[in-house]
């Protein structure tokens, strides 16, 4: 109820609107009546009664100059009150329609170049058009009676008495509104004085207060007025209610602190203090541990501090907590290893087909702990793309040596506390997932799963990677402090295995702690194996089916894994296999005939058209085109590299999204070709006279590597001479500017890759010799292998004498010399 008005700012003050007394003569009635055109000063947050006072801030150019003038002349104006509060420079359209004739009483230029009046309403008006915006708003009125009742009618005295008592009660409930304002409500005796006074006063939205001014008929306006004061003061008897209530709550709560500080002091005279259970059951599971000395006396220290904590204390959860950890973890508490070698390597081999070099591993560390009786962990890091077993074979490794497993996943961390713990000081605080999983294992020597270790973040909460290092460091690990246990913990016999897709991202210090084994993608062979073994019978489980149900055909499997999967794992093999038992499943539960065996009649049927395509090696009939062999994420695949002339300037244009080594390794051939040119009898000039375009066909994919270097050599020399390649022949190899043939990586990929294809013979660097004796004999035995240390043998071997067809004229040629 205590407000300085303004046009533009809601700025609260202490100070009670200004009200006077109805006494106008006939005259200055008359003469508000008869007004038929006002400028209208816009208002914000504020409704103008008539008869009330109020002072207003005005700070608008538009609004300055129109109170200047008014104030100059008869000092009438007309307030309208804004529809919308935020609008800072309001139209006509932004206004009321009914609004307050008021007369200037006072105007004060303040020194911020703002002016205030004092301005006091006189009737109410309603807008019949409005005439102008510039320089100020300006409209045609109607001039509105008020329609009140007689002073010495009964209804009149009623509703008079009724506006005041509910006044009074608003003002003894709200401790806000200073008490000087029941002697001014005692002193009106108008009715409608009354009633626009407290129309300004009354606490409801602006639209409400609006609604009021609105009303022609008096009575009616007191009314609705006094519906608003009624509910408000439901609401302040509501508020001091609540208010009543938890002041009684807080008196209760303080009245119970005082009872329990006084059964506490009568159950330490008595001897039966609130935690003493508690405390004789962690001396209880303490005595059954096997920690050492420098463990044990902790323990008493911590103990001892909580005897002396009040239950009720906030520090005496925290304390509790951390000794309940202590006498959790496993102090020197290991499960008894399986030493039996011949049964871990038939769990292993029962689990995992394949992976001999890991399976290799493992029982080495067995049959080393079998005859030396102890050792610490070695810490080992699965390498590999997704889908090849790495995470399964962590399960399968706690199984074979009857070990606790554990897994947690990496993948995001970014927070070191996740592996260090948080300090007890920390509300909420709590060890890290390494010490946590192994209390809930209740066993010292698990097998530890680290998965994705190479997706570990870091930000300004701590580097993760950094907090692993003394975690997988053999020379550390004994005496691993977890910011929340504050005590050396023997981590050296945990079995840590970390798994990744990468070794890039991997922290270099980190990964030189480790013992890196690379799981390489499936061959085809491998993947058929895996689900007649694996996947068929786990998804046949899964979806309900029985094997006298449902079986299916190696034709069958092996058409998934050619035309519906594109992977180095068997990730997406098994779920193509669940897609087609999922088909056979509703047909069995509609009742209808089913395929009782696949094959891949039902699996095209089931699964559709096929997703890829398996490249095929063509034919030799054309120049220049070559079969180079590549490793991608999802295995080995071939690749053709084609090469043509045309009348040029001796350019070299290079397509297919080739990356920088590869357009490298195209130039190094071409100027080593070059270079033995005479060899072929090749005239020097023709180089200068012509463009060489190599392109590698599906332009969209990225391609890059120096592995492509003897292939795109032969592709060359072929297009010059115009020689056929030998028939069913790839090659992989980088080549040096002296013509050196250097070793690549991804063999047994790209050696089953072209196996697939229907290669017969493949070109390698010699060094690469010792990577096709890992492969199994099976695999490869339909191939033949050449290994080459220069160029000039590559060539030897891959061009024949016989001229492929060609529109470009032949340069001179010979047989290789």
């Amino acid at each position: 109820m205590f407000q300085l008005n303004s046009e533009e700012e809601n700025e609260f003050v202490e100070m009670f609107p200004i009200i006077e007394a109805e006494t106008e003569d006939e005259e200055e009635n008359r003469r508000y009546e008869e007004i038929k055109e006002l400028p209208v000063l816009p208002v914000k947050n504020i409704v103008l009664f008539p008869s009330v006072v109020i002072p207003i801030t005005v700070s608008r150019q538009k609004s300055i100059k129109l109170v200047k003038k008014a104030y100059r002349g008869n000092r009438i104006i007309g307030v309208l009150t804004q529809a919308a509060p935020k609008d800072d420079e309001p139209n006509s359209e932004d206004l009321y329609r009914v609004g307050t004739v008021a007369r200037i009483l006072k105007m004060l230029v303040l020194p911020d170049g703002n002016t205030t009046i004092i301005i006091q309403g006189k009737r109410r008006f309603r807008v019949q058009t409005f005439l102008q915006d510039e320089p100020y708003i300006t409209a045609s009125v109607e001039v509105l009676s008020e329609q009140f009742p007689p002073p010495r009618k009964r209804e009149t005295k009623a509703m008079l008495a009724s506006l005041k008592e509910a006044a009074m009660k608003i003002i003894k409930l709200n401790p806000e509104i200073p008490q000087e304002a029941q002697v001014a409500l005692n002193n009106i005796n108008s009715l409608s004085f009354l009633t626009h006074f407290l129309c300004a006063n009354i606490n409801v939205e602006l639209a409400e207060k609006q609604g009021l001014l609105e009303i022609d008929e008096g009575i009616k306006r007191a009314t609705t007025l006094l519906e608003h004061m009624l509910k408000e003061i439901q609401l302040l008897e509501l508020k001091r209610e609540i208010q009543n209530k938890v002041s009684s709550d807080l008196d209760q709560q303080q009245r119970d602190f005082l009872l329990r500080q006084q059964l506490k002091v009568l159950q330490d005279e008595l001897g039966f203090g609130g935690n003493e259970q508690e405390i004789e059951e962690l001396k209880a599971k303490a005595e059954k541990k096997k920690w050492d000395e420098k463990v044990a006396k902790h323990f008493k220290k911590e103990l001892d501090k909580l005897s002396r904590i009040n239950v009720n204390a906030a520090e005496y959860p925290v304390a509790i907590n951390y000794l309940e950890l202590l006498v959790d973890l496993p102090w020197n508490e290991y499960t008894t290893d399986s030493l039996d070698l011949n049964k871990a390597q038939d769990i292993l081999d029962a689990d995992h087909y394949g992976l001999e070099k890991v399976k290799e591993r493992i029982i080495e560390f067995l049959a080393v702990l079998k005859l030396k009786q102890s050792m610490r962990g070695p810490i080992l890091c699965f390498y590999g793309p997704p889908g090849v077993g790495k995470t399964s074979l962590g399960k399968s490794i706690a199984k074979a040596l009857g070990r606790e497993y554990i897994r947690i996943s990496l993948g995001g961390l970014h927070d070191e506390a996740e592996i260090r713990g948080h300090r007890k000081t920390y509300v909420g605080a709590m060890p890290g997932k390494i010490i946590q999983n192994i209390k809930k294992i209740k066993s010292s020597n698990p097998v530890f799963v680290l998965d994705e270790i190479d997706k570990v973040s870091s930000d300004f909460r701590g580097d993760p990677a950094s907090a692993l290092l003394e975690v997988l460091d053999p020379e550390q690990n004994y005496a691993f402090v977890d910011n929340y246990l504050e005590l050396p913990y023997d981590l050296s016999k945990v079995l840590f295995i970390a798994t990744a897709n990468s070794l890039d991202t991997i922290h270099p210090a980190l990964r030189d702690r480790m013992e890196i084994i690379e799981i390489t993608g499936y061959t085809q062979e491998e993947k058929l194996e895996i689900a007649k073994r694996h996947l068929f019978p786990k998804q046949r489980k899964e979806h309900g089916l029985e094997a006298k149900q449902l079986k299916i055909t190696d034709a069958a499997i092996l058409k998934i894994i050619d035309s519906y999967t594109r992977e180095s794992g068997v990730r997406n093999l098994e779920k193509q296999i669940g897609a087609v038992i999922r088909k056979v499943a509703k047909l069995i539960a509609m009742e209808k005939p089913y395929p009782k065996n696949i094959t891949p009649k039902e699996v095209r049927e089931f699964l559709g058209n096929e997703l890829f395509e398996k490249e095929v090696y063509e034919n030799n009939q054309i120049a220049g085109v070559v079969t180079g062999l590549a490793w991608t994420q999802v295995g080995g695949e071939i690749l053709f590299i084609e090469s043509s002339l045309s009348i040029g300037k001796g350019k070299l244009i290079l397509s297919g999204q080739l990356g920088e080594v590869m357009r490298e390794s195209a130039s190094t051939a071409l100027s080593f070709l070059k270079s033995i040119a005479p060899k072929f009898n090749i005239d020097a000039e023709s180089f200068d006279k012509t463009d060489l375009h190599l392109h590698i066909p599906a332009g969209a994919v990225p391609k890059d590597g120096p592995s492509a270097g003897i292939a795109m050599l032969t592709s060359m020399a072929s297009t010059f001479t115009r020689r056929k390649v030998k028939a069913n022949l790839a090659m992989t190899g980088e080549i040096t500017l002296s013509g050196r043939v250097l070793p690549v990586g991804g063999i047994k990929e790209k050696i089953l890759a072209a196996r697939r294809a229907g290669i017969k013979e493949i070109i390698l660097c010699k060094k690469n010799q010792k990577d096709v004796e890992e492969i199994k004999q099976e695999y490869i035995k339909e191939l033949t292998f050449h290994y080459v240390e220069r160029a000039e043998e590559v060539l030897a071997i891959a061009l024949l004498d016989e001229l492929a067809d060609t529109n470009f004229p032949p340069f001179k040629t010979s047989t290789l010399s």
